[in-house]
């Protein structure tokens, strides 16, 4: 089968399309045939293998240099085998979720991390959604979202921000978008309530209180937003910024945590994890027109480098999907 590998760390430039030995699903396991795969910015960072420690995550300090790492977690496709175990799924089922190496023309990917496709929905709909979804959704509960809340999104026009805006707007809360110029209307057409050019001002100077900040950019700190946090606000980290080492990405998250201890306003990290519940509650508010998914662009298998790079450069709005299969 074919599929996108790298035996070195470095750029998209590292990224082969090469053919590798096909998969077998384990007991609790299916083999997809993928029909579409969406990138995340785990993607490039595993790629460059820094900080160090995705290293260790990936359980090689260098890749191997025959069979390489394949790169990609979301995933949608159609199950092609199942193992002896699984009892949820059958040959045949469209589903989504999260799959080891996704970008490829198969994968194996755990009963537990996947759901059914809406019928509905188109592959690559359903690829862009996991991740990102995720974050959003368990970003949002965890800020302890309800109808009424005054919510920010910094990075409005993202992966994780299209979500959120849409996620939280579907509980009912009063959204307000932060994003560049040329994404004020994309965002405000996706369910915003009010849109902020941050070229052109800085919602931290703000008059404007919030019950809910999601940070997904990682340019605003917890003391610069807590002005504009109300007295009980919460602000959930999720973006970091590119430098790559473990303090530059962690320290401001430590930092916000000690910090709220000793106040009313709380600062809280998130690592999402996948759950399938949450991806049918999204698949539910797809089918009730609450969540569309924003896809600034699909391209083909042998364009997964360019993808990475555009993705890298944070030039996407919404996910970036690679067309798999068909």
């Amino acid at each position: 089968m074919k599929a996108i590998v790298f035996h070195q760390y470095g750029s998209a430039d590292v990224l082969r399309l090469e053919e590798i030995e096909k998969p077998a699903p384990k007991d609790k396991e299916v083999l997809l045939r993928v029909r579409a795969a969406a990138l995340n910015p785990l993607d490039w960072r595993m790629l460059k293998g820094v900080p160090f420690i995705f290293r260790k995550m990936m359980k090689t300090d260098t890749p191997s240099t025959e069979k390489g790492v394949g790169i990609g977690r979301d995933v949608s496709g159609v199950v092609e085998a199942v193992g002896a175990n699984v009892t949820q799924f059958k040959i045949g089922d469209e589903v989504f979720g999260a799959c080891e190496a996704s970008v490829a023309e198969y994968g194996c990917a755990k009963e537990t991390a996947l759901a059914l496709k809406p019928e509905s929905m188109s592959f690559e709909q359903a690829a862009s959604i996991p991740v990102a979804g995720y974050t959003a959704l368990q970003s949002l509960r965890k800020g302890g979202i309800h109808a009424g809340q005054k919510v920010l999104v910094n990075g409005a026009a993202g992966g994780v921000g299209t979500f959120a805006v849409q996620i939280a707007k579907s509980f009912g809360a009063e959204v307000t978008g932060v994003c560049s110029g040329a994404n004020v209307e994309m965002v405000r057409s996706i369910g915003a309530d009010k849109v902020i050019d941050y070229t052109q001002e800085d919602f931290t100077q703000s008059t404007e209180r919030y019950d809910l900040i999601l940070e997904c950019v990682g340019n605003k700190s917890f003391p610069e937003c807590r002005p504009v946090l109300s007295e009980n606000g919460r602000f959930i980290m999720i973006g970091a910024p590119h430098e790559g080492s473990v303090i530059k990405l962690m320290a401001p998250a430590i930092k916000a945590v000690i910090v709220s201890i000793f106040t009313r306003q709380k600062a809280a990290m998130l690592m999402a994890k996948s759950n399938p519940k949450d991806l049918i509650f999204m698949g539910e508010l797809f089918d009730q027109g609450k969540l569309t998914p924003v896809i600034d662009r699909t391209c083909a298998l042998t364009e997964t480098p360019e993808a990475i790079r555009y993705l890298e450069a944070d030039h996407a709005r919404g996910k970036v999907v690679v067309r798999v299969g068909e």
